[in-house]
């Protein structure tokens, strides 16, 4: 089960999670609706290179990320998203394009936008295209010690609640 190191790393650090399993859904906004979470809060990993350094940029599933803006918030020089082929063997345990926003656990920076400091909880991949994992935000940021940055801008056609 891909979700096994993942739920392995929340019971030792004795944090209280829910897991959600939903029919398979591949894109983020087919997981919420899957799942039935609204897509502003559920979380999605888009993997990026910084330098040339692979990193995870983590933001609400009706956004997209802003490679200018991430730019800039990261003040690096180069930003680029990154291919399948670059991190597929950085996660063995995982279905691609379903890696959870835990970069702590594969030695990746985390970094988080802004809008989802606001919720109270955060829903992400498990690792699967069908089960989800929902926490509180304050634990994630807590284990993950993301950099929280604004890099996401609403993609076209997605409808947001005041964000």
């Amino acid at each position: 089960m891909p979700a096994t190191k993942l739920k392995e790393f929340l019971d030792s650090q004795n944090v209280k999670y829910v897991n959600i399993s939903h029919s398979a859904a591949y894109t983020a906004q087919e997981i919420a609706a899957s799942a039935h979470i609204p897509g502003q809060e559920l979380a999605k990993t888009v993997m990026v290179r910084l330098d040339g350094k692979l990193a995870m940029a983590v933001l609400p599933a009706s956004y997209k990320v802003d490679l200018n803006a991430l730019k800039q918030a990261t003040r690096t020089n180069q930003v680029e998203l990154a291919g399948e082929q670059e991190f597929r063997s950085q996660f063995p345990e995982c279905e691609l394009g379903a890696m959870p926003p835990f970069g702590n656990l594969y030695d990746l920076q985390v970094y988080v936008d802004q809008s989802l400091t606001k919720d109270d909880t955060i829903a992400f991949n498990a690792g699967s295209h069908t089960e989800l994992i929902k926490l509180s935000y304050k634990d994630f940021e807590s284990l993950v010690r993301p950099k929280i940055l604004k890099f996401a801008a609403l993609q076209a056609g997605s409808a947001t609640s005041g964000r």
